[in-house]
């Protein structure tokens, strides 16, 4: 601030101050981008509800994708920046308003993703054994807000599952069921977790899309290592890869479809095989009412044909499927942080490059990057491009003198702490990192996920007191 009171520019001794809300790799890539370059001095806090960083990343890609999962190493460089805080264990919203967030900065970016799921709108729905991809996958990766108790009930005694969806998630979900318990023994799941699954007597796994192939989101790479389970046998209706004009059109123009139906049409002459899980893919149905009474005993699906849009319709040919278990994969929509606007049919925080969009007209100091800006879609690395764009808003923004520094209101973190918070800070992580990798040890693991909030802090007091 500039001695007559007005905001002044930045500068090496007065930064501006950026708060990014989400530690997960959007907020990460946004924070590293802010600080790669030397035009704009700035200082970067991190925040996230979780007291652990990486979002999706931890919480998100399955534990026996220990090779994706790596890129926690490289985005634990900017956590280590000098002009990077991450402050984990503060709800923005909960342990501080959004109005005092931004009065204590120069700009907010938010990153906090989009973590609700997608119902399917059908009857059934709700039985005990109906559950959303986002519910078992927080609790395979030992997610502290995953509810263990639901989850584990409706995996007892399950021998049929059917899961709705044809993106990388639900292939997540079949695989993991379908992993033998020799398998999943290295990863990184808690050991409920671990103890759940070698207890599942899982024989069939029914993977469900409402339209074809050519239509399915799963990635070449997800889709192959179906076939590389060692205790499964995937299985390929030939009548399912039989393509209409359109779909055939889609496929030569699209290299990924082409890969996958190369994949799949390598299976359908795969047959049942004793003593395996079968996992069966089957595309052109849509759930149309989830079967029981006191729990899911089935799914009825009805038969559907794609038409000119792509769009999904029911033919009217019906059949029911056994299930003991329904994880539904249909997508992901965001929450909508106290204060900011969000729009609820996207469940996106509008924008224009970036820029949040109030009233339709650009906010001074607010931007907002990843799943929360563009929807969930893509992998990992798109969150980089997307918080970039982002970050180049809020750099041009300030370089024209539409961002100032307004002065000192006092640190972040001592704010959060008068107001009774609890904030987790990166020595606090690495205590965490430490005891996560120390209780792997005892198993012969390189890690196990700590996964209650009570176990992730008692592990930083640990810490403390052996200091």
């Amino acid at each position: 601030m500039s001695d007559d009171g007005a905001p002044s520019s930045p500068s090496g001794d007065h930064p501006l101050r950026v708060a990014v809300v989400g530690a997960g790799p959007a907020g990460i890539y946004a924070a590293d981008a802010l600080t790669r370059q030397d035009a704009v001095p700035v200082a970067v806090d991190l925040i996230d509800r979780l007291p652990t960083p990486y979002g999706l990343v931890r919480h998100g890609i399955a534990p026996d994708h220990p090779k994706m999962r790596a890129i926690r190493d490289t985005l634990h460089h900017t956590l280590e920046h000098p002009r990077v805080r991450f402050v984990g264990n503060v709800e923005v919203g909960v342990d501080i308003p959004l109005e005092k967030l931004r009065a204590h900065v120069d700009a907010v970016v938010y990153t906090y993703g989009a973590a609700l799921d997608r119902h399917l709108g059908i009857d059934g729905e709700e039985l005990p054994g109906s559950l959303a991809a986002t519910e078992f996958v927080a609790w395979y990766c030992g997610h502290p807000d995953a509810d263990r108790e639901r989850v584990e009930a409706a995996l007892a005694g399950v021998r049929n599952v059917v899961v709705v969806g044809v993106g990388n998630v639900a292939l997540d979900v079949a695989r993991v069921l379908a992993r033998t318990a020799d398998e999943l023994e290295p990863t990184e799941m808690p050991q409920h977790v671990l103890d759940a699954l070698a207890a599942t007597p899982v024989e069939q796994i029914t993977v469900i899309g409402r339209r074809g192939p050519a239509q399915a989101t799963f990635t070449t790479q997800e889709l192959r290592e179906l076939g590389e389970l060692a205790g499964a046998t995937v299985l390929v209706d030939p009548a399912d890869l039989v393509l209409d004009p359109d779909s055939e059109e889609r496929a030569a123009a699209d290299r990924v479809v082409s890969r996958n139906l190369a994949v799949l049409r390598n299976w359908v002459t795969h047959t049942r095989e004793p003593g395996r899980t079968r996992l069966t893919l089957r595309f052109y149905r849509r759930p149309v009412r989830l079967l029981g009474v006191d729990r899911v005993t089935g799914v009825e699906v009805e038969r559907t044909a794609v038409d000119g849009d792509g769009r999904a319709m029911g033919t009217g040919e019906l059949e029911e499927l056994p299930a003991d278990l329904v994880v539904r994969s249909v997508g992901y929509r965001g929450l909508p942080l106290p204060g900011l606007p969000v729009d609820e049919r996207s469940g996106t925080v509008p924008h224009h490059a970036g820029r949040v969009l109030r009233g339709g007209q650009p906010s001074p100091g607010e931007y907002v990057a990843g799943w929360i800006k563009r929807g969930p879609s893509g992998v990992v690395g798109h969150n980089k491009h997307d918080a970039r764009e982002s970050v180049a808003s809020l750099l041009a923004d300030a370089a024209e003198g539409r961002l100032a520094v307004r002065g000192p209101v006092g640190d972040l973190v001592q704010e959060l702490i008068r107001r009774g918070a609890d904030p987790v800070l990166l020595d606090d992580w690495r205590a965490i990192d430490a005891a996560e990798k120390a209780l792997g040890a005892t198993r012969g693991r390189a890690r196990t996920t700590l996964h209650e909030r009570e176990s992730l802090m008692a592990a930083i007091r640990a810490a403390a007191a052996r200091a």
